[in-house]
């Protein structure tokens, strides 16, 4: 069971029947964004590509006010019109679509074979897209309305060491504003959520180790994000409280994507250690 039946912030019964579709929700911020969900009330149906993690998130799901039913599924594969006809089958209606589930590796640029590039854009892009075109075009817009939020990344200054999921993640945030003007004449927002550096288990065991110990210097706030911070954002956005915002990308990253560097840069601080400051003249 899950570790609390009730959210830390949001009242009780917030989503009570809202169905909500979460990929990538066999870990990481996509697991916990169910549970949150779960939490909520609402109906959650989770998808991935293995059958295992979503087995374990179903367990932490016991016991929750919502629910939690999955399926193993490959949302590069065009299964996603299938999974949607399933999952209105099952419930009749689908108000929110967490485009969770993406990818990436650190590898210098010159070192990526076009099968490696294109592999990450077709999972974080075209998977995103079939996801997002299945979900509007069987439920949204024959029911008038419902909700995309699609899990991008920060910085948006470059991703060195990451070309091709930058590439890929600037074209989901595009498409996530595109879709935004284009469909809303169909009752249907769509957001990017702007991920930074999240201490997922991915993270912290996937990466160099010099990657993760190094990680909180280049986050301002000066730790990194915990993935319910990511699951609350989806849930406020999936409340009522998100009906008015659609067509943007909110960042959720400790201001890294503001980071020039440490602050105050070394060569220029003070004696004290502060930031050297102008000397005004005297009137």
């Amino acid at each position: 069971m899950s570790e609390s039946p009730h959210s830390r912030i949001f009242r009780d019964g917030l989503l009570d029947g809202e169905v909500c579709v979460v990929s990538g929700a066999g870990s990481g911020l996509g697991r916990e964004t169910a549970l949150e969900l779960a939490r909520l009330g609402a109906i959650v149906v989770g998808c991935g590509r293995r059958e295992e993690p979503l087995v374990e998130t179903a367990e932490l799901a016991a016991g929750l006010a919502g629910s939690f039913v999955h399926a193993a599924m490959d949302i590069r594969d065009e299964e996603a019109i299938g999974f949607f006809d399933r999952v209105l089958a099952d419930h009749g209606r689908v108000d929110v679509l967490v485009n969770n589930a993406g990818g990436q590796f650190l590898a210098p640029a010159e070192s990526i074979t076009p099968k490696g590039f294109r592999t990450v854009i077709e999972l974080n892009v075209e998977g995103t897209w079939l996801m997002t075109h299945a979900a509007a075009t069987k439920a949204f817009i024959p029911q008038g309305g419902g909700k995309v939020l699609s899990v991008t990344l920060s910085p948006h200054n470059g991703m060195p060491g990451m070309v091709h999921s930058g590439a890929a993640r600037a074209a989901v945030e595009n498409m996530m504003r595109t879709l935004a003007v284009e469909w809303a004449r169909f009752g249907i927002r769509t957001c990017a959520l702007a991920a930074g550096q999240f201490a997922t288990e991915t993270l912290l065991t996937k990466y160099p180790q010099v990657v993760v110990e190094n990680l909180e210097r280049s986050i301002p706030i000066g730790r990194a994000g915990r993935a319910e911070e990511m699951a609350w954002l989806v849930a406020y956005l999936a409340s009522p409280a998100g009906d008015f915002v659609s067509g943007t990308t909110i960042t959720i990253d400790g201001a890294r994507d503001n980071w020039a560097g440490p602050w105050p840069p070394e060569a220029i601080v003070g004696e004290s250690g502060e930031p050297v400051a102008e000397e005004r003249r005297r009137k």
